[in-house]
């Protein structure tokens, strides 16, 4: 049977992207039967659209104007997964929602991020920005790209796969995202393939 998979976006898609690719070459391991973003105007939407993917929105805003709470979005969205589409695995592809226990207390072991950043080090937000401040600072001389699991702790979960990048002598920050992003393109689809095949295990 085929593993079912939903991924989760805030923004244009190009890791989204690359999935949607994987899928279409046959090299995903699974089929994405959900794109869900929490962002009404997400271009990943448009990308899930042309790939004849359903999609969803659902936005913390609305929760936050009806007097509810993050932990109640967040336990809504895992209710709408888990009984209309009973994932095998949800990917956070570009997802800028901090997920709490009410969401992945319900999926635990089957939730992956892709996360800009070597295990241990820029964990959370603007992690390639705060690369590249310590690097023109001389104080790093590498960053890299991790895919791994999800735990309550934000980028704390287990290693799925890892792969470090050098920071190069004139490098703007445009240079550095885009050689992150190049890597993020490959790994993740790599990573998807991986889980979906029981090759890797979460330490949940």
């Amino acid at each position: 049977m085929t593993k079912q998979i939903v991924v989760l976006i805030s923004g244009s898609g190009s890791n989204l992207q690359a999935l949607i690719d994987a899928q279409q070459q046959d090299c995903l391991g699974g089929h994405i039967s959900l794109v869900v973003s929490n962002k009404k105007r997400a271009y990943g939407l448009t990308r899930a659209a042309n790939a004849d993917i359903p999609t969803a929105v659902r936005t913390l805003k609305e929760y936050r104007d009806a007097g509810k709470s993050r932990e109640d979005f967040d336990r809504d969205l895992a209710e709408f997964i888990a009984s209309d589409y009973a994932p095998d695995l949800i990917v956070l592809a570009g997802w800028m929602h901090i997920l709490s226990p009410a969401f992945i207390d319900r999926f635990r072991g089957r939730i992956i991020n892709l996360h800009p950043a070597l295990p241990g080090e820029l964990d959370g937000a603007h992690a390639i920005d705060r690369a590249y401040v310590e690097f023109k600072a001389g104080s790093r001389s590498r960053t890299g790209v991790m895919v791994h699991y999800v735990i309550p702790e934000v980028d704390k979960g287990a290693p799925i796969l890892v792969e470090e990048i050098p920071c190069k002598e004139g490098d703007s920050q445009e240079d550095l995202e885009n050689r992150i992003h190049a890597v993020e393109h490959h790994i993740l689809p790599k990573a998807v393939k991986l889980v979906l095949s029981g090759n890797v295990k979460s330490s949940e």
